[in-house]
């Protein structure tokens, strides 16, 4: 699944650079998270970094995004060769 943020953002930033994807942008409020992009960083850390960085917890499952970890793989195999090519 992939994660959201939400209306407790406090606009920080800290989650930016603890996002290998790059799926986390600036919004308008607050920050967003591409769910295109986001794999929970499935393929790079065991843990989700902005889930892990946040200070205030607005880093959340995306109801409407939900992925097996088989499926985050998949997607940050498929990132991975989009880098490469």
């Amino acid at each position: 699944m992939a994660l959201l943020i939400n209306d407790l953002c406090i606009a920080c930033d800290v989650c930016l650079a603890a996002c290998p994807n790059k799926a986390i942008t600036a919004g308008e409020d607050i920050f967003t998270i591409n769910p295109d992009l986001c794999t929970e960083c499935v393929g790079h850390h065991a843990v989700s970094q902005c889930v892990k960085v946040c200070p205030v917890r607005a880093c959340v499952p995306d109801p409407d995004h939900k992925e097996s970890k088989d499926e985050l793989q998949a997607k940050y195999e498929r990132l991975q060769a989009l880098k490469a090519a």
